[in-house]
C-alpha cells in the first residue's frame, strides 16, 4: 500500500527499502537510508491517499535475492539502510503523517546459513532433526520445530519485539500455508503424518493461535494478517471458537481468478463469468484482504500491464477497470509498488522501479486515477464499513455473461447509504444499458474509470441519471445507463437533490 507524487522516491524499490542499480555508470549509487526514505516515501504514499505502507521483511538477511524472506537476525533490523534508531525515525514519521506501518514477518522457515539459526548449538535446536518435517526442499530452508516451547517463545517474543520497540502497526505472516500442512510441496514419502494420520501440522496451528492470543492481549489495535492460500477454515476467526486468531486473510483465490480473467481476450470473458462472481460465494467466510502481490510480478509472470491483452489504450483501460472493481469489491486492499503508475517490466530486486515512466501521459494518468480512487474509497463508508458481512453486499445482476457486465450494491453499516457499481469488462460500449435500483431518485456518477483525465474515451452519464419507474432486475426502479468500454462506474443516490426535486414537483402539482 503506497502512493505517488510528482517527486517519486527514486530508490524506493525492493522491499520498499532497496537499492538502486549499482553499475559502472553509477559509481555513487547506494541504498537510501531510513531517514531519506522518510523524506521521499511518506509524502509519496500520503499524496495517493493510502493508509498503510507494508514493508517486505526488514529483519536482517544476508542475501538481497531472498527479498528479506530468509532471515538470519530475527531481532535485528537490517543495517542496509541505517541504524535501529533510523528505522524508529522512519516509523515515527509515518505515524505523524497518519500512515500505518506493516511488516512482513517470517516464522515459517529460516536459511541454512552457518551464522544463522541452523544447527545452532551443534544440534537441531530450532529445526526438526527429521528432514521430512524440518526442511523445505523447494526453498532450500529449514522449518521451525513448533512442538518445542522454547522455539515458540522465541518467535512470539520476536513478534512482540517489533511491535513494542519499533511501534509497528501490524504484521503480515508470510507463507502460513507452508506452516499448516506437513505435506506442503512434498511428494509422497517425503513427509510424516500427524498423530491422527492427517497432513495438518497441529503444532503449527496451535502456535499461530497462541501467537495471536498473546499479540492481541498486549496490542489489541494491531493488524495480524495471514498470507494463507488454501481452504484451511477459520483463519481469521477468534481462537476461542477454534480459529487461528488473525484479523485478516489474503484472498489469494480472488487474486488468481481476476488475473486469469483479465489475461483473456475480452471476447472469451463471456465464457468465464464465474471468475468474477465466484469470490462472493466465500467472501464472508473470512475477513479477507484483496492483494496484488510481489509474487505476481516476478519469475516470468509479467507486470500488470503485460498480463493484459490488447493495444496500449486497452491495457490501461483494463487495468483501471480492474482496480475500480477491486476497490468496490468486499475486502481490504493492497497494491504492490509500481502498480500505481503502471510499470511495464517485472519487479527486479536488483534494480530500481521504472520511475522514468512518469514523464509519459498514460502513466501520469494512471497515477492520478489511483489517487482519486483511494480518496473516493475513503469518502464512502459503504465501501469499507461492512466488508465482512452479507449485509454489505448485494448483487443487482451477475448473469449477463453475454455482455460481460456485472452490477452490485455496497451498503454501509448502520446507515441507509449504498453505492451502485457497474462493470463492463469488454471494449464494447453500451449506450442504453438498464440496471435495476432499490430506490427512486437521482444517482450521481461518482467515479468513472473511463474519464478523460485518466486517459479514457470519456463516455459516461453526464454526471448522473434519474431513475425510471420501470421495474428491472427484480427492483422497483431502474437506470438507463451509458456503459463505457472496459470501464467500471460507481453511483450513489443523491438524497438531497432527490428530495428537493420531489418537493418542487409536489408544489407544482398543488398549484
Amino acid at each position: 500500500m503506497h502512493a505517488a507524487s510528482d517527486d517519486p522516491p527514486h530508490s524506493a524499490q525492493g522491499n520498499l527499502l532497496s537499492p538502486v542499480i549499482v553499475s559502472e555508470l553509477k559509481p555513487s549509487a547506494r541504498f537510501l537510508t531510513y531517514r531519506e526514505l522518510a523524506e521521499r516515501l511518506i509524502p509519496y504514499v500520503k499524496d495517493l491517499g493510502f493508509t498503510h505502507i507494508e514493508l517486505l521483511p526488514v529483519a536482517e538477511h544476508p542475501f538481497d535475492g531472498s527479498w528479506g524472506y530468509q532471515v538470519t537476525g530475527y531481532y535485528a533490523c537490517t543495517s542496509r539502510y541505517g541504524t535501529p534508531e533510523d528505522f524508529m525515525y522512519f516509523v515515527d514519521q509515518c505515524h505523524q503523517q497518519g500512515i500505518g506501518v506493516i511488516i512482513d514477518w517470517v516464522p515459517g522457515h529460516f536459511p541454512k546459513d552457518g551464522h544463522g539459526l541452523a544447527f545452532f548449538d551443534g544440534t537441531h535446536l530450532y529445526e526438526h532433526a527429521d528432514p521430512r518435517k524440518g526442511e523445505h526442499k523447494e526453498w532450500g530452508t529449514l522449518v521451525f520445530n513448533y512442538s518445542r516451547h522454547e522455539v515458540k517463545n522465541f518467535l512470539i517474543a520476536n513478534a512482540l519485539f517489533w511491535l513494542d520497540k519499533y511501534h509497528i502497526d501490524g504484521i503480515r505472516v508470510d507463507a502460513v500455508a507452508s506452516m499448516l500442512y506437513l505435506n506442503y510441496c512434498r511428494k509422497d514419502g517425503e513427509w510424516v503424518a500427524n498423530d491422527y494420520g492427517g497432513a495438518e501440522n497441529i503444532e503449527a496451528a496451535n502456535f499461530l493461535r497462541h501467537l495471536n492470543d498473546v499479540l492481541f492481549s498486549y496490542f489489541p489495535g494491531i493488524l495480524a494478517i495471514a498470507e494463507e492460500s488454501t481452504a484451511w477454515p477459520m483463519v481469521s476467526w477468534p481462537t476461542y471458537v477454534g480459529g487461528l486468531g488473525f484479523n485478516l486473510k489474503w484472498n489469494m483465490g480472488w487474486m488468481h481468478d481476476m488475473l486469469d480473467y483479465f489475461h483473456m481476450d475480452p471476447w472469451f470473458r463471456q465464457f468465464h463469468q464465474n471468475n468474477v462472481t465466484f469470490s462472493i460465494m466465500y467472501a464472508f467466510s473470512e475477513n479477507f484482504m484483496l492483494a496484488f502481490s510481489h509474487d505476481e510480478v516476478v519469475h516470468g509472470k509479467s507486470n500488470m500491464l503485460g498480463k493484459i491483452p490488447g493495444d496500449e489504450w486497452q491495457k490501461f483501460a483494463n487495468l483501471r477497470c480492474l482496480y475500480t472493481f477491486m476497490f468496490t469489491h468486499p475486502g481490504k486492499k493492497t497494491l504492490f509498488m509500481s502498480m500505481e503508475f503502471g510499470q511495464w517490466s517485472e519487479w527486479n530486486v536488483w534494480g530500481d522501479l521504472e520511475w522514468y515512466l512518469l514523464q509519459y501521459t498514460p502513466h501520469q494518468n494512471l497515477k492520478r486515477f489511483v489517487a482519486d480512487l483511494n480518496h473516493l474509497y475513503r469518502q464512502l463508508p459503504a465501501l469499507y464499513t461492512n466488508d465482512f458481512s452479507y449485509d454489505g453486499f448485494e448483487w443487482v445482476d451477475c448473469n449477463d455473461n453475454r455482455h460481460s457486465v456485472i452490477s452490485f450494491l455496497r451498503r454501509a453499516k448502520d446507515s441507509e447509504e449504498f453505492v451502485l457499481t457497474v462493470c463492463n469488462f469488454t471494449p464494447q460500449p453500451h449506450s442504453h444499458y438498464r440496471v435495476g435500483v432499490p430506490e427512486a431518485g437521482y444517482y450521481v456518477e461518482l467515479f468513472n474509470s473511463d474519464a478523460r483525465q485518466y486517459g479514457g474515451s470519456n463516455m459516461g452519464n453526464l454526471g448522473g441519471k434519474w431513475t425510471d419507474e420501470w421495474s428491472f432486475h427484480n427492483r422497483p426502479y431502474s437506470l438507463d445507463l451509458c456503459l463505457p468500454p472496459l470501464a467500471t462506474l460507481v453511483f450513489r443516490l443523491d438524497r438531497e437533490k432527490t428530495t428537493t426535486a420531489y418537493q418542487q414537483q409536489l408544489a407544482s402539482d398543488e398549484r
